[in-house]
Order: structure tokens, then C-alpha cells, then sequence
């Protein structure tokens, strides 16, 4: 079974953030044993940011500033869909805290949709979003 690094980098959906994973070196800590859950944002999620956002996320002297935002998608411990509760509160890796909202069997992560869901991994899972967190 891939890990989710590996996963990420053959999703056709999530060319975007394969670029941003391996311009701030994520791809080793979502490689590492975990587990993970990673709210993983879409190509769409990420067109929905303002113009040219993405490429001045990935300039170097931004690398800081991207890894921020990705670590803001990622939780210790696997959590799968059916495990997340309406007004559930989880803890990121950097520390921020996110929002479960639950409403006829769709779920929301602060603002974000999750669209995809349960796709799973040596080190965890991953469910796909609408809109990126920030």
C-alpha cells in the first residue's frame, strides 16, 4: 500500500499540491510512519485561490509561509469519515484547530468540503477538499 506522499504525487487531482508538498520538503513527513489524516485541498481548491497565490506560495522565500498552510491540513492519528462528528475539534501539527461541521452526511472542515473521502494509505488517510484552509 503507497503512503501518502506517494499517493498524492499519482492523484491526477492534486497536481498542485504535489508541488507544494515537495517544495517544502511535507513529502518526508507524509512518507514518515505516521499515522496521518490529511485534508488533502484539490486543483480546484487551490484555483479558487486568488491569481498567481500558488506561485508566490512556491518562490523560496515563501517556503515558510507554505509549510504553514499545508501543516494546517494534517493530523496526527488516522480519522476516517464516519468517525468525524458535527462540532468535533481537531488539532493540527502546527497547532491550529479545526472544525467538523456535519449536515445531511455532508462534512465541512472550517469552510472546506470534504468531496473525497477514506482514500487510504500505509500511514494514514486522506480526504479531499473543496477549498483550501487557511
Amino acid at each position: 500500500m503507497s503512503n501518502i506522499t506517494q499517493v498524492v504525487r499519482t492523484d491526477r487531482n492534486m497536481t498542485t499540491l504535489k508541488k507544494t508538498i515537495i517544495a517544502t520538503n511535507l513529502d518526508q513527513v507524509l512518507s514518515s510512519t505516521g499515522p496521518y489524516t490529511f485534508f488533502a485541498p484539490s486543483d480546484a481548491a487551490f484555483a479558487k485561490l486568488e491569481a498567481n497565490e500558488v506561485d508566490d506560495l512556491l518562490k523560496k522565500e515563501n517556503t515558510e509561509k507554505l509549510s504553514d498552510l499545508l501543516n494546517s491540513h494534517l493530523v496526527e492519528g488516522k480519522i476516517v469519515f464516519r468517525d468525524l462528528e458535527d462540532g468535533q475539534k481537531l488539532k493540527t501539527i502546527n497547532g491550529k484547530e479545526l472544525s467538523v461541521q456535519v449536515k445531511n452526511g455532508t462534512v465541512h472542515i472550517d469552510k472546506a468540503e470534504i468531496l473525497g473521502h477514506d482514500m487510504k494509505t500505509s500511514n494514514g488517510v486522506i480526504h479531499c477538499l473543496d477549498t483550501v484552509l487557511n
